[in-house]
């Protein structure tokens, strides 16, 4: 085996590598679609229509690249209901090796974070 600088200078050379065929073959792609798109009279706006998302906006076209345009009517946003009222208390889902408990809501606890850390699973202390 290489050491740590000869793997991540195969690494650079590799993502370099891919970087350029992905180009080539975005291109090469762009080009085909383009040439279908004409062969059927296909516009933008049918692949709009159909579903598809468009990448790349024209500059007289408004808004991000690849998202519909928003909606004029505001949507109300209503807050989830969770199922346990607040300040309930929860049954324990995990169990650790000195009688530590955790419901596996909210942050992870250190004892938890300690021993998945070191390899172990979490699903190993399910109750």
């Amino acid at each position: 085996m290489g050491n740590l600088i000869e793997i991540q200078s195969q690494i650079e050379k590799l993502q370099k590598q891919a970087a350029e065929i992905k180009s080539r073959e975005f291109d090469k792609t762009v080009k085909q679609i383009l040439v279908m798109m004409d062969a059927y009279g296909i516009t933008l706006r049918d692949l709009q229509q159909a579903g598809g998302k468009v990448p790349r906006k024209t500059a007289t076209q408004k808004g991000k690249p690849g998202r519909p345009a928003a909606k004029k009517a505001a949507v109300k946003k209503t807050a989830r209901k969770s199922s346990v009222p607040k300040g309930a208390k929860l049954a324990p889902k995990y169990r650790g090796p000195k009688g530590e408990t955790w419901s596996g809501r909210g942050s992870m606890p250190r004892w938890m974070a300690e021993l998945v850390a070191a390899g172990k699973s979490r699903e190993s202390f399910a109750v």
